[in-house]
């Protein structure tokens, strides 16, 4: 439907915590995905990465994350829960900081439950790139940025220097 501008660190509403959406607000929330859908694919086409955004990097405050893992999903209100012990250290990025990459630690397995975009309700034992890629998407929910989450000070670095890091601490990134 529409390109959004997506929101920069910096931005005191990305600190926000983010609203559920209502039953009744199901169409809504199908249009926020479309804009969702619209502009990650924008940024993808200009960065050459990117597999999910949350509501909230575009301005809507509501529980609402679009992404492209094993096929174009919408997700409704999502919830995580059962969350393993293991964990994992990997290079995080972020659509709202697009030149920074930030070291931190995610659980391995954990459940996602979530309404879907016919308001079905589903939930399913997620795991690895899957995994840390909906707890950083759930964590905008909630106004927590993966900066907060960084492993230590020296926990930061530029795309641009990207090519120096462990290549085997990045999630399937595209």
């Amino acid at each position: 439907m529409a390109i959004r501008e997506i929101l920069l660190l910096g931005n005191p509403q990305l600190l926000e915590k983010s609203e559920l959406v209502g039953k009744s607000e199901l169409e809504y929330a199908k249009s926020v995905g479309e804009d969702l859908r619209d502009t990650m694919a924008a940024f993808r086409k200009e960065h050459g990465w990117g597999r999910s955004i949350a509501a909230p990097q575009i301005g809507v405050m509501k529980e609402i994350v679009y992404m492209e893992f094993n096929q174009p999903e919408l997700l409704i209100n999502p919830t995580l829960s059962d969350f393993s012990e293991e964990k994992m250290e990997l290079w995080d990025d972020c659509m709202s900081f697009p030149d920074i990459l930030v070291k931190v630690k995610r659980h391995k397995t954990c459940r996602i439950s979530y309404m879907d975009k016919d308001g079905k309700e589903i939930s399913r034992i997620i795991d690895n790139a899957e995994a840390e890629l909906l707890q950083h998407e759930i964590d905008h929910l909630h106004g927590i940025l993966a900066t907060m989450r960084a492993i230590d000070g020296s926990s930061f670095a530029l795309q641009s220097q990207r090519h120096l890091l462990d290549q085997s601490e990045f999630a399937n990134q595209v």
